[in-house]
């Protein structure tokens, strides 16, 4: 499979089902690519070795597919190729029970986190944010009919996995949390 073609040196996108899209090479306002970013930041953590590698690795697999959602407008697609990327609810349903598997493991939250807790915690904190962009601009697509709403639903789940896995991996590693407070401008924060 060609890594780049003719049209992608001429700043055209592919969508599945539709013609080629003008597509700026660092634009900032589509979803696509946002997934991207995920993927490469779960990389760093699953190369650690931790208990949930695998779980990182099928979710890395199942941001290909929400790539492949938001590349099928389904304003402009056939009906053979939204069947293939139809977003089922499964990958939903996963996330949920893993979040509940690390959640009855950790301490109950009492006050506001800051993205902390050593490496590979603060990375899981970095996977959040990518994550938690990529879904406000999926949600737009989702209003407007132009995706599946599981692709929101999935990268709503996954924010809340990637914050409970973050609590978890500072947890098992005995690094403390910063707890957010408000005091003034020169107030340094807490930890756990």
């Amino acid at each position: 499979m060609a890594v780049w073609g003719l049209g992608s040196r001429l700043g055209l996108r592919g969508c599945f089902g539709a013609a080629r899209l003008l597509y700026p090479r660092f634009q900032s306002r589509s979803p696509q690519g946002v997934e991207d970013g995920d993927r490469f930041a779960l990389e760093l953590v699953t190369e650690k070795g931790h208990i949930f590698a695998e779980e990182l690795q099928k979710i890395q697999c199942t941001l290909q597919d929400v790539g492949s959602a938001l590349a099928t407008p389904r304003s402009s697609a056939r009906e053979a190729h939204l069947k293939y990327t139809t977003f089922e609810v499964g990958p939903i349903l996963e996330l949920e029970q893993w979040i509940d598997k690390y959640t009855c493991q950790l301490p109950p939250l009492t006050a506001f986190i800051l993205p902390s807790g050593g490496k590979i915690s603060s990375a899981l904190h970095f996977c959040r944010a990518v994550c938690r962009r990529a879904e406000r601009r999926v949600v737009p697509l989702v209003q407007m009919g132009e995706t599946d709403a599981n692709v929101a639903k999935f990268l709503n789940r996954l924010s809340d996995y990637l914050f409970t896995l973050a609590r978890y991996a500072a947890m098992k590693e005995g690094n403390q949390e910063k707890i957010y407070k408000k005091n003034g401008p020169s107030a340094e924060s807490e930890t756990l």
